[in-house]
């Protein structure tokens, strides 16, 4: 074989190998976006509205195919179509990631808020005295113990276990029964939306608040009207289960030698109830 002829093989092998790879890391990407619209997509818990059940530093997987798709289904919302389709509907008492109806810039609804659905359409909701009642009657609420996070970022409080109508039953935290979201008004939930409430009862910005109406700059301002629902169309998927977690004011960025200690290991896999 001529010297010509090895070099064109060679490169001609190299070529062959840089596009098998590109062709492998598209095929990885393209299946990622797949099973990421379709079937399950991961989030992080930032904030404290859903403790005890969910912690801050919680990573979590959401089935997108529970409640069907809607156009908040995609990437950056860019479905083509409205309404849900393939679609059941939530039940009382689901974890639900869904998008935030305040966002309201260019009718593009930006962030992800997790909340417990307790409201169908239909339903009127109102707490008195820390107390939820759906359609009139007290949901019963049983203590259970005092909580307290142990390092000060929140106040001691009570955990109660609360069983909706349904029959299904999670713990709730409340500092006080006397707060402002602790009595409000008796709220008619509209038809194709639901009423959503954090775990963390006191502090939660939740379907008892007010909504805060966010222009496409990010800039916000109150609603005149107390109270605001979730849409059908808003919702993303079921929270399933907590596979990764770690507390991240255990050990920042910065001491790297503190992450192994800061890791929940307890938390893994844990089902979301």
């Amino acid at each position: 074989m001529t010297d010509v002829a090895e070099r064109r093989k060679r490169g001609q092998e190299k070529a062959g190998g840089w596009g098998e790879t590109v062709r492998t890391v598209v095929y990885a990407v393209l299946i990622a976006l797949v099973v990421r619209t379709f079937a399950i997509e991961p989030f992080n818990i930032p904030s404290g509205s859903m403790i005890p059940t969910l912690l801050v530093g919680d990573y979590l997987f959401v089935s997108k195919y529970s409640y069907g798709y809607s156009k908040h289904s995609f990437p950056f919302s860019m479905g083509l179509f409205s309404g849900r389709i393939f679609g059941e509907p939530p039940e009382r008492g689901d974890v639900a990631v869904f998008k935030y109806p305040g966002d309201q810039g260019q009718g593009v609804n930006r962030t992800d808020y997790i909340k417990r659905i307790v409201g169908m359409p239909g339903d009127r909701i109102q707490v008195t005295n820390g107390v939820l009642h759906i359609n009139g009657s007290a949901v019963q609420r049983t203590r259970l113990g005092e909580y307290s996070k142990g390092n000060g970022h929140y106040p001691r409080g009570t955990l109660y276990r609360e069983t909706l109508p349904n029959g299904r039953s999670y713990t709730v935290l409340e500092y006080s029964d006397g707060g402002p979201a602790d009595n409000t008004p008796e709220f008619l939930v509209p038809a194709n939306n639901y009423f959503v409430m954090g775990d963390n009862r006191d502090d939660s910005l939740d379907s008892r608040t007010r909504l805060m109406l966010r222009d496409f700059s990010g800039s916000a301002r109150d609603r005149d009207q107390l109270g605001w629902y979730v849409p059908s169309e808003n919702l993303v998927g079921r929270a399933e289960f907590i596979f990764f977690s770690h507390d991240p004011s255990a050990a920042g960025w910065l001491e790297p030698w503190k992450w192994p200690e800061a890791v929940r290991f307890n938390r893994f896999f844990m089902a979301i109830h």
